[in-house]
């Protein structure tokens, strides 16, 4: 049987497979460490045996009722959990296998969406012909043009996107490289907004400071937007467009992905360009769709006859 020793040295292993052949984010990679490391502290786990439905049960209640943790945040430790047997399995390890552990069922996930008013209020809101509007704007319109995760925007360098092009390649999730496209105003968005820059900054997207001018790294460090800036720039202008909606840059990614739905883009076209692994992830933007083709079909069908039944 494996010792206490060992189920830790499968742990870290685990964690590095995901890292190399995986491919996963650091990011990620630490939270599921952080996932296992809670599940591994209540259960005791003296060997990769111990592992039971029990146990297992026992730990979703404790998640449950003493950790007060969200169905949905009790998905991930669980997704983890799933991972780590099934990792084992491969390796020969005996342990519960991974399949009888079943995810809680959660609700429906609601999107926050922007009417088309909204979304052109937001786009416009960034107004004059400083560097800071001019960076917001395009900023703005690159999020909506391409669906960019804000994580996918901020990493960004200037030479990533050639003008000339109407796309460019991303490097999201799991290292996977996927083409996004610009629209016309996203590519004069940005075109106004890089002839303005006059530093030598890589970055795409950068700090400004109060006088107008591009922070400066002096070669010391990479100077670029982080994902909170670009929440809160976000947050700014959809207050200066009048939105009463909590509006982020995932917002703008679901704009993005119904505008492609509802103008007739097709789920699995939508699916490559967000860069989803899976066709479920992009499946709930066709919810959302035909929720509102139920409304058009409300306010458009059979009219004739209800002005008919009239005379």
């Amino acid at each position: 049987m494996e010792g206490m020793e060992d189920i830790v040295k499968l742990r870290r292993q685990y964690l590095e497979y995901l890292e190399i052949e995986r491919g996963r984010s650091l990011r990620t990679v630490a939270n599921y460490d952080r996932y296992l490391t809670r599940f591994f502290t209540f259960a005791r786990l003296s060997a990769p045996g111990d592992v039971t439905e029990d146990v297992v049960r026992r730990f979703r209640l404790h998640l449950n009722r003493g950790g007060a943790v969200k169905r949905k945040t009790q998905n991930y430790y669980l997704i983890a959990l799933r991972g780590f047997l099934s990792f084992l399995m491969r390796r020969g390890v005996v342990s519960l296998p991974a399949e009888r552990i079943e995810l809680a069922s959660v609700g429906e996930r609601e999107l926050d969406l922007l009417s088309a008013a909204e979304l052109e209020r937001l786009l416009s809101a960034p107004t004059g012909t400083d560097i800071r509007p001019l960076r917001d704007r395009a900023m703005l319109e690159l999020l909506f043009s391409t669906g960019l995760r804000v994580a996918e925007l901020c990493a960004l360098s200037r030479d990533t996107i050639d003008l000339t092009q109407d796309n460019f390649s991303v490097r999201g999730k799991g290292e996977k490289v996927r083409i996004v496209f610009l629209s016309p105003s996203a590519k004069a968005a940005l075109r106004a907004y890089l002839e303005r820059r006059a530093d030598s900054e890589e970055a795409l997207f950068v700090p400004v400071m109060r006088n107008g001018a591009v922070t400066q790294s002096g070669g010391a460090r990479e100077l670029r937007l982080t994902p909170r800036s670009v929440e809160r720039i976000v947050a700014f202008y959809a207050k200066k467009a009048g939105i009463a909606k909590k509006v982020t840059p995932h917002v703008i990614r679901h704009a993005f992905a119904t505008d492609l739905l509802a103008n007739g883009a097709d789920v699995r076209s939508v699916q490559t360009l967000l860069g989803h692994a899976s066709i479920m992830t992009t499946q709930i933007y066709t919810h959302v769709t035909n929720r509102q083709l139920g409304e058009v079909h409300k306010a458009f069908h059979a009219r004739r006859r209800k002005q008919s039944d009239g005379d």
